[in-house]
């Protein structure tokens, strides 16, 4: 009968260890997939709009633009660079713990002008098929402060598609890559947008 008992105890023991191991490997799993392949965000305003809508749920891919070592964001295996037109999330440069998203304008070395509510690159009028003006009267974009903007080596320059309710690159500058979390690609649930479910970013 003792012998019975210690058995059964033993069996215990190991039923908990395996259940223990278990949740250890699903706890550290999905540390990794959120620190190196994809993190959920929610948005909470509305200078994304009408791209983001305030209470939409999106995956972000930090794999896309290269593995980052923790903390030190230092990319050890670069797979990509962002590109203009990108939906990304980075840290706010003015108060690094806020996470801001907006899309890529300029690239480094590019040459921003804002004229008459159209963006230009290089010299070129920029094909704006995602910026939302609430009024398309001429005006400056941002009254009192200068329209060009030179990117400089190793930052982006980045807009919110709302563009006269974002406070972006406009207002306080550039964006450095390294700040970069990751490319937005996916609406994966949204309240009270129910339409939205599973919708892909663009």
């Amino acid at each position: 009968m003792e012998e019975a008992i210690k058995k059964e105890k033993i069996k215990r023991k190991s039923t908990f260890r395996e259940y223990a191991e278990a949740a250890a490997i699903a706890v550290l799993l999905a540390l990794f997939i959120r620190t190196f392949v994809v993190q959920a965000f929610k948005i909470p305003s509305g200078s994304m709009e009408p791209t983001l809508l305030i209470g939409d749920h999106i995956l972000v891919n930090k794999f896309i633009y290269g593995v980052k070592i923790p903390f030190v964001r230092t990319t050890v295996i670069p797979i990509s660079r962002p590109e203009r037109g990108d939906v990304v999330v980075f840290i706010y440069p003015v108060d690094k713990s806020k996470d801001f998203i907006k899309r890529v304008i300029g690239l480094p070395g590019d040459k921003i002008e804002i004229r008459d509510k159209k963006i230009y690159v290089n010299g070129n009028l920029y094909e704006d098929k995602h910026g939302f003006y609430a009024d398309r009267r001429a005006a400056k974009a941002n009254p009192g402060h200068p329209d060009r903007f030179t990117v400089p080596k190793g930052h982006i320059f980045v807009m919110g598609d709302n563009r006269d309710h974002s406070y972006d690159s406009r207002f306080w500058g550039y964006v450095p890559i390294e700040t970069i979390k990751g490319k937005a690609f996916i609406i994966y649930f949204s309240w009270p947008n129910w339409g939205r479910f599973l919708h892909l970013i663009r």
